[in-house]
């Protein structure tokens, strides 16, 4: 009888589970509202000492990567700039309308880089100057062979900008439980250079310098609300 009770509120138990999961799922899509994303008119080819160096071909992904990436992402914008010195810096930017889940870390470059053959190293959390504030920013270096190539990258659910981990579950279940689903953006910087420290400084420059450039709104949609 006791066995027969406790089964019959483990299935209460379940059914309420299911019946919450299922009213309290956000439906609502932020990407909806407002003016649509268009990354190759948003960001600029040519601001401050840097333009597009159309010489460049952006390495191309494997083909289940970029099955993946489609599935994630409504655009993807890969662009190689350069200044007047002649250094080069990579800039990769994906968004997405439906960034509720967890599908995003597929891109994150702890995993597409692996994907690629590249090995990680030297991962680091910081925080990047972005007058009037700072965003949280994940630093690491990627090796492949005598390619030595140091990363800058963060992300945004919403109107917030954040990093894998804690911060970005936070950020879901904000909006999850607002009854909303947040759209979202991968940004990524990186550049060739076996110096990371001089590598960071250069992305450090060209990042300022391309959110001076971009308008308020699509600054907000880059770093969140600072």
């Amino acid at each position: 009888m006791k066995l027969l009770h406790r089964n019959f509120i483990l299935l209460l138990v379940m059914l309420l589970a299911a019946y919450l999961a299922l009213i309290l799922r956000p439906t609502h899509r932020i990407a909806d509202d407002g003016p649509k994303v268009n990354l190759e008119t948003m960001i600029p080819k040519q601001f401050g000492d840097w333009q597009e160096d159309k010489t460049i071909i952006p390495v191309q992904v494997s083909p289940d990567v970029k099955q993946q990436l489609d599935k994630l992402y409504s655009q993807i914008l890969s662009r190689t700039y350069v200044n007047s010195s002649g250094q080069r810096v990579m800039l990769s930017m994906s968004y997405g309308g439906n960034q509720g889940s967890d599908e995003m870390q597929v891109h994150r470059p702890e995993y597409c880089y692996v994907a690629q053959g590249f090995e990680l190293k030297k991962i680091s959390d910081e925080f990047l100057t972005v007058p009037p504030s700072k965003i949280a920013v994940r630093r690491l270096e990627a090796t492949q062979g005598a390619r030595v190539e140091p990363i800058t990258y963060w992300i945004t659910i919403g109107d917030k900008a954040t990093l894998p981990g804690v911060s970005r579950k936070i950020a879901q279940l904000k909006y999850g439980l607002t009854g909303n689903v947040p759209d979202g953006m991968l940004v990524r910087v990186s550049s060739l250079s076996s110096d990371r420290n001089k590598a960071y400084q250069l992305q450090n420059i060209f990042i300022n310098e391309l959110l001076n450039a971009v308008t308020p709104t699509t600054k907000v949609k880059l770093t969140g609300k600072l």
